[in-house]
């Protein structure tokens, strides 16, 4: 089987950036509790995430791990790009929890813990 592997790096890059964008959005729109735009946002995440996944697991498959796919440099920019980018989405799905949480409590009347931590010197 052979692939084009230009068009299949490139592929892994525009999923990887995706998932890093979507997940960036999701935490501006916890910031504006727009919450069902940051699950939206999550969701597109995770949704290219598992586009780039399923390329890079067709790379992995291809190489059978014998080293018939050469490494290049365009390669291990990609493999950053989505390594980063999932990292980036797994942080954005803590944040926007957290966000929800703490709106959560000082809409029940509870400490406003945003303006608690904005009120600290030592931060």
């Amino acid at each position: 089987m052979s692939i084009d592997l230009e068009q299949t790096m490139m592929e892994l890059l525009i999923n990887a950036g995706e998932a890093r964008s979507c997940a960036m959005l999701a935490i501006q729109s916890a910031r504006k509790q727009a919450w069902e735009e940051a699950d939206q946002q999550l969701a597109a995440s995770q949704q290219a995430a598992r586009e780039a996944h399923k390329v890079q697991t067709q790379l992995i498959g291809l190489d059978e791990g014998s080293g018939k796919i050469p490494i290049t440099l365009i390669m291990v920019h990609a493999q950053d790009h989505l390594m980063t980018a999932i990292l980036c989405r797994d942080l954005a799905e803590e944040m926007v929890l957290l966000r929800k949480e703490m709106y959560a409590g000082a809409a029940h009347g509870g400490p406003h813990l945003l303006d608690h931590a904005a009120q600290r010197s030592d931060c």
